[in-house]
C-alpha cells in the first residue's frame, strides 16, 4: 500500500480551500440579500438641510463656546495635576 502524500496533502488543500470559497461566496450573496431587504422595509430617513433649521447659527455658535469651554476647563485641571 503505496500512497502519494504530496498528492493527498493538494487534493486535501484544494478541497479545503474550495469549502472556503463556496462559503465566502455563499455569505456575500446572503449579505447583499440582507442589505437589500433592510433597505427597502426600513429606508435611511431624509436629513432636513441646516438652512431649513431654524436659529441653526446661534446654536451652533453657542455649541461651539460650551465646547471650547469644557475644553480648557480640562486643560488646566489635568494642567494642576
Amino acid at each position: 500500500m503505496e500512497t502519494n502524500l504530496v498528492l493527498e496533502g493538494t487534493k486535501f488543500m484544494f478541497l479545503g480551500m474550495g469549502t472556503v470559497f463556496v462559503f465566502l461566496i455563499i455569505m456575500i450573496l446572503v449579505t447583499n440579500a440582507v442589505s437589500k431587504i433592510v433597505n427597502r422595509f426600513f429606508p435611511e430617513p431624509v436629513s432636513v438641510p441646516k438652512e431649513h433649521t431654524q436659529n441653526a447659527g446661534t446654536q451652533t455658535a453657542q455649541n461651539n463656546k460650551r465646547i471650547v469651554a469644557a475644553i480648557t476647563a480640562a486643560i488646566m485641571h489635568h494642567r494642576q495635576g
